[in-house]
């Protein structure tokens, strides 16, 4: 499969999503692994866990009165944050890097992992995350052991989360982007055809392809309450073919090329080509946490892609970018809350 993976995203997808200037929160970050790897005992590792306060726990400010609940577990992997092109050179993000785990914690954890909260403890391990430039590096040996190591600290970690903390609790996994990308491979290992998929409630394996051929028992959800099951889409404006995409029919051994992939409506968990209007999307939290937008998008399946009309919010007519990966769940952010509740349901009954 990483064979594959460099076809996948473009640099311009995946840069825009990440600002260099995020500044370090000291008081928070300033541990120090003593040999460079984690040490998934010390809470300072996770990004989130619910033994500690983090920006996973955050609420938008109108669903602060809602009710919550800890009747599942989400273990979340994020998504690439180590993006500097001063730092291409170096393979993996460093364990105590202040300014990744800072920006991670205050992007993604707060903007993406938050949306489990309700119904879930939250866990995220902080990972020695390959760097952006991998994903279509040349040197593909290089690339290959940058996304192992990333991938043997996730493993590491849900082993000790799974040792320690589980305790046959219903488990969600999730991830985006690269941590989508390596989902799949925890999924495979430790949930296809084991014992443990009898707790799985659902995966969301989003921003990055599910490829038909990768599972074999493990099958897409086709509805909004079917449990231990797949989901995934990645987004992009109506009429959009990513580069990726183009000029690959005719490869057949290319396991990324345009209708090999599974995806998923998030407005309504179907796996058909119906157009969801927009009137279906019931918040969107995209660049103020604390605002909810209603009836941004609406969303359409064609292919193996997510496809919506450009997104309504204010300000959207200097939005010009056609790829909306870095939105993939902020723009249904309503709507995955939801389903994560009817599956978490669905499963306990």
């Amino acid at each position: 499969m990483l064979k594959h993976l460099f076809y996948i995203i473009a640099a311009s997808t995946i840069i825009i999503s990440c600002s260099t200037k995020y500044q370090p929160y000291a008081a928070n970050y300033n541990f120090k692994s003593v040999n460079g790897q984690p040490d998934y005992q010390n809470l300072d590792y996770w990004a989130a866990h619910p033994r500690k306060w983090d920006p996973s726990d955050s609420l938008p400010e109108p669903l602060r009165t809602e009710p919550r609940d800890t009747l599942a577990d989400v273990f979340f992997l994020y998504p690439t944050t180590f993006t500097a092109k001063k730092d291409a050179d170096q393979s993996n993000a460093f364990i105590d890097d202040e300014n990744i785990n800072a920006k991670t914690d205050y992007s993604t954890l707060l903007f993406q992992a938050s949306v489990f909260n309700q119904h879930c403890r939250v866990f995220a391990p902080r990972y020695r995350q390959a760097h952006i430039s991998n994903f279509y590096s040349k040197d593909k040996s290089k690339a290959t052991d940058a996304f192992e190591l990333a991938y043997l600290d996730l493993k590491t970690a849900f082993e000790y989360y799974m040792m320690n903390w589980n305790n046959g609790r219903p488990i969600i996994i999730a991830g985006h982007s690269q941590g989508a990308f390596l989902a799949e491979r925890l999924l495979k290992e430790y949930f296809e055809g084991k014992e443990l998929k009898k707790q799985l409630v659902a995966a969301y394996v989003i921003g990055w392809p599910v490829p038909k051929e990768y599972f074999t028992t493990l099958k897409m959800c086709e509805d909004a309450t079917q449990t231990g099951c797949l989901i995934s889409w990645r987004t992009y404006r109506t009429g959009h073919i990513p580069s990726y995409l183009k000029n690959t029919s005719k490869n057949a051994d290319n396991l990324f090329r345009q209708g090999n992939s599974y995806v998923t409506n998030p407005l309504s968990w179907k796996t058909d080509s119906e157009n969801i209007s927009n009137e279906f999307n019931k918040g969107s939290v995209l660049t103020k946490f604390n605002k909810i937008y209603k009836h941004t998008s609406n969303a359409k399946i064609e292919k193996d892609l997510l496809y919506i009309n450009k997104p309504k919010f204010p300000w959207s007519f200097l939005y010009f970018t056609k790829n909306y990966h870095i939105a993939d769940i902020n723009l249904f952010y309503i709507s995955i809350r939801e389903n994560v509740e009817q599956r978490i349901n669905s499963f306990l009954q």
